[in-house]
């Protein structure tokens, strides 16, 4: 069992006040986790299934006077997708409300799914939090640095799902089921897509262009489709934890780009299984989209499981200057240029450097990027 780096964190939230709801793809190992929380407990714990119609009914149902009889004080109370309930915000609420000293744990397979149904109806009383992917410090931590480095390919071309990283050997199996039976799952089932085949072809494009500025017109000029189209699609991926968007940093030069956006895929694994290309690294010429992703997912779960508030960017000019990823806390800017390889000579961006001399600046490779991704100790 690989403990998750938000298990403490939930943990320590434990009987606060408020609901925590869990969110994150599908297959990331969401129950897994719930399952050892409950496991941790030493008091009165309750597992509900909202697949399972019986727990579904219950809590469609449920009152506020019927509530404090089934969940008294001291309760554990988890519910595994949650977004299976026809009004969850009512439904959780209700419980919420009327148990006082009681702990909620609810999860749910996408944003859209769960939280725009409970936005108003828990202001106030929720937690969210997110669980992504294996993350490479949750690894190190299970195994070690040397063994994490010794597999490091395999996260580039494989990811780092959970069935994937068990299932060593059957890597193209399980990431072909999960792209064929859950990928698009949220998508086509909570959203009226009229052309399934449109999602797929625009995530196919996008895996080309990890990296590359992303303009929605020219997407919709290849899949023939009108523009708004396009960025309707982004936004339900995004929220259904597929893709996630960067966009531009812009402060002092004039010819900053201020409105572009780069669009990179939440696991690496899903991004090669979208285009089925699953060759070695010294068969490919995308090792660098490969590691730029890597880097910036890899980043983003550190981020999160370490509750950091931040804004996140790249940077790139109208003459083709760019710094691959930005972060800015506190009016302060951390600035990252990634390459695969250690080359020789390697500098940081001269003109980045001259406009952001304040900014920290760090060139991320293969055999430093512990630096960047600060050590499986960490979660």
């Amino acid at each position: 069992m690989i403990t998750r780096a938000l298990q403490s964190p939930i943990q320590a939230r434990l009987f606060k006040g408020k609901a925590i709801l869990l969110l994150g793809p599908r297959q990331s190992g969401k129950t897994t986790l719930m399952r050892c929380l409950e496991q941790d407990y030493e008091g009165r714990s309750i597992w509900m299934n909202c697949d399972n119609l019986p727990d579904r009914e219950m809590l469609n149902g449920i009152t506020s006077s019927q509530a404090p009889t089934l969940f008294p004080p001291g309760t554990l109370l988890l519910i595994d997708e949650a977004q299976r309930l026809e009004n969850t915000g009512l439904s959780l609420k209700i419980i919420t409300d009327s148990c006082p000293g009681i702990q909620m744990i609810a999860s749910g397979s996408s944003a859209f799914e769960l939280s725009d149904k409970i936005r108003e109806p828990l202001t106030g009383r929720k937690v969210l939090m997110v669980l992504y992917p294996l993350s490479l410090g949750e690894l190190g931590s299970h195994t070690d640095i040397a063994e994490v480095n010794r597999t490091l390919e395999a996260r580039l071309i494989f990811g780092s799902y959970p069935d994937v990283v068990n299932q060593a050997g059957n890597e193209l199996d399980v990431l072909s089921e999960l792209v064929s039976d859950y990928l698009y799952k949220d998508v086509f089932l909570m959203h009226d897509i009229r052309k399934p085949d449109i999602v797929e072809k625009l995530l196919r494009a996008l895996a080309h262009q990890i990296g590359q500025q992303v303009s929605y017109r020219e997407l919709a000029g290849l899949l023939q489709v009108d523009k708004e189209t396009v960025e309707k699609y982004i936004r339900l991926l995004e929220e259904a934890y597929v893709i996630f968007r960067l966009p531009s940093y812009a402060s002092n030069l004039r010819n900053e780009l201020k409105k572009s956006q780069k669009i990179y895929f939440v696991d690496n694994g899903v991004r090669n299984a979208v285009i089925n290309q699953f060759n070695p690294l010294s068969l490919r010429n995308d090792t660098g989209m490969l590691w730029d992703n890597l880097m910036i997912t890899e980043r983003r779960k550190w981020n999160h499981y370490q509750g950091r508030r931040i804004n996140t960017y790249f940077w790139r000019t109208s003459r083709q200057q760019e710094v691959d990823y930005i972060e800015e806390t506190g009016g302060q800017l951390e600035a990252f240029e990634f390459k695969w390889r250690n080359a020789p000579g390697l500098k940081f961006n001269a003109t980045f450097s001259q406009a952001y001399p304040e900014a920290g600046k760090s060139i991320i490779h293969k055999n430093n990027y512990w630096a960047f991704l600060p050590g499986p100790a960490d979660p």
